[in-house]
């Protein structure tokens, strides 16, 4: 009995010691999955389109198998990652490497960190993260040429969408303001370690540039109070009284800053529906709603001091 509680202490201790490389533990926290399929890289780097001047940034590198491929093309590769366990097996991976001066490490969460300059960003990134990372990526300035990014398979066709589509959404409207947006592969689940329990699809998009003249504060709030029932018409929409209240809060603050004449609530309501009645909105549904029907709303809605923001 004593030598079995000493195999069972050397068991627990076991499964407390660090993993080796080849079974390094991954942190879900970190939404740690590393992409295994040489096949899958390979078509990754192919379709980034790398040129030998650009300076690539990757996201979430890990141990390092598409950081390898990423040096071998580009003039500098920028890696951020968040777990200083990756940081040093992807150091001690690259140090015997004729391209290892050409890679530079930021340690740190992506999300706070400020981003140097890049050309090109080519990751598998922390799914978790997807929706404040993209919106993050599309802000930096200066504009960058082309992202290719794996993201969860749903988030992916969200993101292509198009009017009419069952997925089609605010972060579909709001990211292809911003923005071009192509799925370029799917990825099934055992191409990383470890499997993920979603499917995953690659991305390419590519920024506007320059960006389309809009306030984006307003034009996500509209966008978002449109998209909050997106079934519905948007007069049933916009004569709801949290919508309502909005405009009205803002149409005085604005008529206030600008010494006009106050309407009334219910004058401010009549001007609402007026601008949805007079310009053929009061039928139409956000979900089939193209970015040029979103862009007409807000500016006729603009010219009556209406905002959003």
């Amino acid at each position: 009995m004593a030598i079995r509680r000493t195999k069972g202490k050397e068991v627990r201790k076991a499964q407390n010691q660090p993993a080796t490389r080849n079974e390094f533990t991954m942190y879900k926290k970190h939404g740690q999955h590393l992409l295994k399929n040489p096949m899958i890289i390979s078509s990754i780097v192919e379709k980034a389109e790398i040129k030998s001047t650009d300076t690539v940034l990757e996201i979430g590198p890990g141990t390092g198998n598409l950081t390898v491929r990423l040096l071998e093309q580009a003039k500098k590769v920028i890696a951020v990652e968040v777990d200083p366990r990756m940081v040093a097996e992807l150091q001690k991976r690259i140090s015997a490497s004729e391209h290892k001066s050409k890679l530079q490490v930021l340690v740190g969460d992506v999300l706070k960190i400020d981003l140097p300059y890049f050309d090109l960003v080519v990751a598998n990134i922390p799914y978790m993260i997807s929706s404040p990372l993209t919106f993050k990526l599309l802000c930096h300035r200066p504009i960058f040429r082309s992202a290719i990014l794996m993201y969860q398979r749903e988030f992916a066709l969200r993101l292509c969408a198009n009017p009419g589509d069952e997925l089609y959404c605010r972060l579909s409207v709001n990211t292809q303001l911003l923005a071009k947006v192509t799925h370029v592969l799917k990825v099934g689940k055992n191409n990383f370690r470890p499997p993920p329990k979603v499917e995953s699809s690659v991305v390419r998009i590519k920024p506007h540039n320059p960006p389309p003249p809009v306030n984006f504060v307003e034009w996500d709030g509209l966008v978002r109070l449109c998209f909050n029932r997106k079934n519905k018409t948007l007069a049933a929409i916009f004569k709801s009284n949290s919508v309502i209240e909005l405009l009205t809060t803002n149409y005085k603050t604005l008529c206030s800053l600008k010494g006009q004449e106050l309407l009334s609530d219910t004058e401010i309501k009549e001007k609402v529906m007026a601008v949805l009645s007079e310009n053929n909105f009061s039928d139409k549904r956000s979900n089939k709603m193209d970015l040029d029907d979103f862009l007409k709303l807000l500016v006729c809605f603009n010219k009556e001091d209406l905002h959003f923001a």
